[in-house]
C-alpha cells in the first residue's frame, strides 16, 4: 500500500511563491509517475503536474505553465511543487498522487494513490 503525505500549504498574497512536499510510503519510490492535482470551492478537481518515475519527463496544465515547477528525489521518497507568482485562482486543496508504473498521466482516473491533500489561499 502507498501513503502520501502533503506539506506546505498555507496562506500567501498573491504574486508569491509557495512550495510543496509530498513524501510517500513505499519501498521503491522511483517506479510510481507521480501528479498533483488541486481542487477549489464548487469545482472538480483538476490536473496540475506531472512528472515521469525518473524525473526526466514533466507536464503542466496551461494555467500553472511557467509559474509551477514540479520535480522529485527519489532518494527521499518526495516529489514537490513549486509555485511562484502565485494568483488568487490557484487557490485551492491540492493534492499528490501517485501512479503504478508506466508513464506519467494527466488523468485522474490514471492514479491509484492519494493524499490527503493541503491547503493553499492566495490573498489578493
Amino acid at each position: 500500500q502507498v501513503q502520501l503525505v502533503e506539506s506546505g500549504g498555507g496562506l500567501v498574497q498573491a504574486g508569491g511563491s509557495l512550495g510543496l512536499s509530498c513524501a510517500a510510503s513505499v519501498r521503491i519510490f522511483s517506479t510510481y509517475p507521480m501528479g498533483w492535482f488541486r481542487q477549489a470551492p464548487g469545482k472538480e478537481r483538476e490536473f496540475v503536474a506531472s512528472i515521469s518515475r525518473s524525473g526526466g519527463n514533466t507536464y503542466y496544465s496551461d494555467s500553472v505553465k511557467g509559474r509551477f515547477t514540479i520535480s522529485r528525489d527519489n532518494a527521499k521518497n518526495t516529489v514537490y511543487l513549486q509555485m511562484n507568482s502565485l494568483k488568487p485562482e490557484d487557490t485551492a486543496v491540492y493534492y499528490c498522487a501517485a501512479k503504478r508504473g508506466g508513464s506519467y498521466a494527466l488523468l485522474e482516473n490514471q492514479y491509484e494513490y492519494w493524499g490527503q491533500g493541503t491547503q493553499v489561499t492566495v490573498s489578493s
